[in-house]
């Protein structure tokens, strides 16, 4: 029973640590995955804003594209804008999120079903699922998009009549976030930017990855107004927003080796304590001390690296329960995930946590190495 205690205390904190782990350096993972997914290392926005961050747009956007397009390591601009519009139900309106991307080069959402916009489908438009839902619309319906409201009127400065093309997963978007896309131009439209030509965000595609950093460099010499980041910068970002995430791992994880090590050094100690007579008997029929002591050490790992094992399905169980409550905060998209494996993180905890176990018996093997023969195996007889 107390063997099965003491296991079921390892396997809860190697659970715990298992967690740690995941989340010390998780969120950062995925969202380098997020923003690397279509294959844009770029991405330029205003001045001292990040994408989407704000309403904040930049100005003269076709000369910019042309002077992004000009770098010969440049492969792709994808210029895009956001902002809110509304969708016109009878006689009320329903907010929503829009995105104007152009189709060639977009790094903002994955078509799940129906068809992509053409270059010149100037009526077509993208709809997440939950905006499906929220406008009753499918797949050829056609939703009236409008802007430019009169707070005191409830008219529309703005408005168009378009066919919805395909459904869509917009991968910067939160759980539940109701959005729609069409072609630049349309929501430049809507959004009042066409004179200006105005955009919030450009993504940009090199050619090679290692170059992704030089570029960067070139870019910010060439549009000093503007902000301009590399994936690896707005992780580092990103990474500082989150920073409380990360010291929360580093201290539950030492805590969950703290315990392990009690646990594993408390068991052996008694067990060893209860064992003395053993101990003495087989220290003097002639087996070496240093026998015993890896005996007792072998034991401490074996304990521990099997609790570890029964931890390792609780921490999974846990990680995806935790997960869930994590990526549900408000303004977070919903393709982050705060637990993300890593082989090489695994090893590591994996490698921590039977060090600990062999280290916990070293105070046990020590009580049994130096326990007095004749004395002990006296007290055993009597």
């Amino acid at each position: 029973m107390r063997t099965a205690l003491a296991l079921a205390g390892i396997m809860v904190t190697t659970a715990m640590l298992l967690d740690m782990v995941l989340l010390a350096g998780g969120i950062e993972r995925s969202f380098a995955q997020l923003l690397l997914g279509r294959g844009y290392q770029l991405r330029i926005s205003p001045k001292g804003t990040l994408p989407f961050d704000t309403e904040a747009t930049i100005p003269g956007a076709g000369a910019i594209r042309d002077l992004i397009a000009a770098d010969p390591e440049v492969a792709a601009v994808g210029p895009m804008l956001g902002g809110a519009v509304y969708a016109r139900q009878g006689d009320s309106l329903t907010t929503l999120f829009g995105y104007g991307i152009d189709p060639a080069a977009q790094a903002i959402y994955q078509l799940e079903s129906g068809a992509d916009l053409g270059p010149a489908d100037s009526t077509g438009l993208l709809l997440s699922a939950p905006a499906a839902r929220l406008l009753r619309a499918g797949i050829g319906d056609t939703v009236t998009l409008a802007s430019g409201l009169d707070p005191q009127m409830a008219l529309a400065g703005v408005e168009r009549r378009l066919v919805v093309r395909g459904m869509v997963r917009w991968l910067y978007d939160y759980r539940g976030q109701p959005s729609v896309g069409t072609l630049l131009p349309v929501m430049q439209s809507l959004a009042h930017a066409r004179a200006e030509d105005r955009v919030s965000v450009f993504v940009v595609r090199v050619h090679r990855d290692q170059q992704a950093e030089a570029v960067t460099t070139r870019l910010r010499q060439q549009l000093p107004a503007l902000e301009i980041n590399s994936v690896a910068d707005l992780v580092i970002r990103f990474r500082d927003r989150l920073v409380y995430f990360r010291q929360l791992s580093y201290i539950l994880g030492v805590i969950s080796l703290g315990v392990t090590v009690l646990l594993v050094a408390t068991l052996m100690t008694i067990t060893v304590n209860e064992r003395l007579g053993e101990i003495a008997t087989l220290r003097a029929i002639g087996i070496a001390r240093g026998t015993i002591v890896r005996g007792v050490m072998l034991e401490g790992a074996l304990l521990t690296a099997l609790g570890g094992a029964l931890g390792v399905g609780l921490g999974v169980i846990t990680a995806r329960f935790l997960d869930r409550i994590l990526t549900s905060f408000p303004g977070l998209p919903a393709a982050i995930s705060f637990f993300v494996p890593e082989p090489r993180s695994l090893l590591l905890a994996a490698a921590v946590l039977l060090l600990t176990g062999i280290l916990a018996g070293a105070y046990p093997a020590l009580v049994a190495a130096r326990a007095p023969i004749a004395a002990t195996l006296r007290t055993e007889a009597t």
